[in-house]
């Protein structure tokens, strides 16, 4: 056998080793480091007294732990400097490795290390409802003064201005609910020019949303498409479907801009990869 021949033999399969290495730790970092992502949100309506005003999201948490009671994720959120925290469903996992006892634990830790951070507020995801885990997680988030907006809004107050924080229920809740165009044109009749941020869960709905009048969507549901690879949206839906669209990052249509987070915990047997678990902060803009 020639020289340059057992090089060839003897290069391949260290070259082999090195790829299944460098995949190997790229999965590992996907699945286990969290990051903050930081989004400027400029806005030609926006009352002046917000312009900076930051919105930590923390969405599809599923039970995730990130140190001992959270505790990565709680300082993550700290530094994140918000002036209020919206947890935009699938709190708990109905699929998760931990029973329903253990999830609820883990969700109260969270709430007990932001809640003196900044005001909370919470809408429901698809998961809450799978399995009835929705009541006492209700039970406990009331209990620490979280403001549970089920198809219900409130007013938010800065440097002498208002504006509408509005979160949906997930359709997945009681058939009998609000649909999101009733619920719209309920705060009008009450707020016929305010600004309006929208917590809703899934992240199907930038049109309808666009075509009613809100400003600002803050969702999940996507988990990032799971799978990032260049030049995708992520690989795989939520529905099992090939290249899904609307999976992480700002998206436009009209006046109303939607912010979909990556999402911070994971109910599917597929890691994540190049898509790690993900704060998000939006900081809005006036003009």
């Amino acid at each position: 056998m020639s020289r340059k021949r057992r090089r060839r033999v003897r290069i391949f399969p260290i070259l082999l080793l090195l790829f299944v290495l460098v995949i190997g730790i790229l999965l590992f970092d996907s699945n286990t480091r969290l990051v903050t992502t930081e989004y400027e949100l400029h806005f030609a309506n926006l009352p002046a007294g917000f312009d900076g005003f930051r919105i930590v999201v923390l969405s599809d948490i599923h039970a995730a732990v990130f140190g001992e009671n959270n505790e990565r994720l709680i300082e993550m959120v700290k530094e994140a400097e918000p002036d209020i925290i919206a947890i935009t469903g699938d709190f708990i996992d109905s699929y998760g490795r931990l029973n329903q006892e253990q999830q609820l634990e883990v969700a109260e830790n969270i709430v007990i290390g932001i809640k003196p951070i900044a005001p909370v507020f919470y809408i429901t995801g698809n998961h809450e409802w799978v399995d009835g885990g929705i009541w006492p997680l209700l039970e406990i988030l009331r209990e620490h003064d979280v403001h549970v907006l089920r198809n219900r809004f409130t007013r938010l107050y800065s440097g002498g201005d208002m504006i509408v924080l509005a979160g949906t229920d997930d359709p997945n809740g009681p058939a009998d609910m609000i649909k999101p165009d009733e619920f719209v044109r309920r705060i009008r009749e009450e707020e016929p020019y305010s600004f309006i941020v929208m917590l809703e869960h899934r992240n199907h709905n930038l049109e309808l949303y666009s075509e009613l009048g809100v400003d600002l969507v803050l969702s999940g549901h996507a988990h990032g498409g799971y799978i990032r690879l260049p030049f995708t949206d992520g690989l795989l839906g939520t529905q099992r479907d090939w290249f899904p669209s609307y999976t992480s990052g700002v998206y436009t249509r009209g006046n109303t801009k939607m912010l979909v987070s990556r999402g911070i915990g994971n109910h599917l047997p597929i890691p994540r990869f190049l898509n790690n678990p993900e704060i998000v902060v939006a900081v809005l803009r006036a003009g």
